[in-house]
């Protein structure tokens, strides 16, 4: 291949990439100060995406996705943001999911929605968005399963029905899956094609950090269809190291967030 037509090649990739960043940020809008909220719009700033989990399904979620987005735009980008409604379960713990997008490099096409098919079968059902990035449309799976107690896989099992379900979009399941990429129950996943951006990296912290020793178990990651999409530079960020008593850096939230990179063939 000629010099210029790699660079071509090169330059396309670097101006067609969307930077994601997916976080569950613990019992957000419940128990989150202003200070709080400046922390982790200064980590966010850095993406043009953003899939939040655990957002407070009553008062003070709402409020605290707004207050983020607030700073963000205080921060030199225009951000927008949508948040789900409730999720539908009883049986176990309702919560809301939130997007947050540069509107920049980022529009969101029409409107996002929680699962309606698999609701009564997944607790906190996902909640989809679709994106555009530089004429190039992806679909956000933003979900939080139940606890590891309560055995995640009898629900993420319903995972490998979506793509057939959604034919036309391009899925990137992402945030806490309280279960490692490794589990069988991904193994229809990957046989479709969607591979883990992310594999051994624990991202729960610990209750307590000895000897830099602070993460638990290895439960958010990104899956993306690798037959339709190109990833890049998949960085977990230890923001806990950003403080000197670890309990102050568990007050932002427990799980610490992961990014890529994303190119859609």
């Amino acid at each position: 291949m000629k010099p210029y037509f790699l660079l071509l090649l090169f330059t396309n990739l670097a101006f067609s990439q969307a930077k994601i960043i997916t976080w569950n940020l613990q019992d957000f809008g419940a128990s989150k100060s202003d200070s709080t909220i400046i922390y982790i719009a200064s980590i966010i700033n850095n993406y043009d995406i953003a899939a939040i989990q655990e957002v407070v399904a009553g008062y003070g979620g709402p409020q605290a996705v707004a207050k983020l987005a607030e700073q963000l735009n205080r921060m030199g980008s225009k951000w927008q943001y949508t948040i789900s409604n409730p999720t539908t379960s009883t049986a176990y713990k309702t919560e809301r999911y939130a997007f947050l997008y540069k509107t920049k490099t980022i529009q969101l096409i029409g409107k996002p929605w929680l699962e309606q098919k698999h609701n009564q079968l997944i607790d906190r059902e996902p909640y989809y968005g679709t994106f555009q990035h530089n004429n190039k449309q992806f679909t956000l799976v933003n979900f939080h399963a139940i606890t590891k107690s309560k055995q995640p896989e009898t629900e993420i099992k319903y995972f490998k029905f979506l793509p057939a379900q959604y034919p036309t979009l391009n899925l990137i399941f992402l945030g806490d899956f309280n279960c490692p990429q490794s589990h069988t129950v991904f193994n229809p996943l990957k046989k479709q094609g969607y591979k883990p951006a992310f594999t051994d990296q624990k991202t729960s912290l610990k209750k307590e950090c000895i000897n830099n020793n602070c993460l638990a178990s290895e439960y958010d990651n990104i899956y993306y269809n690798s037959n339709t999409t190109t990833i890049k530079n998949p960085k977990p960020i230890h923001f806990y190291k950003d403080f000197k008593n670890f309990n102050h850096a568990k007050l932002i939230t427990d799980h610490i967030p992961l990014t890529l990179e994303i190119y859609i063939n």
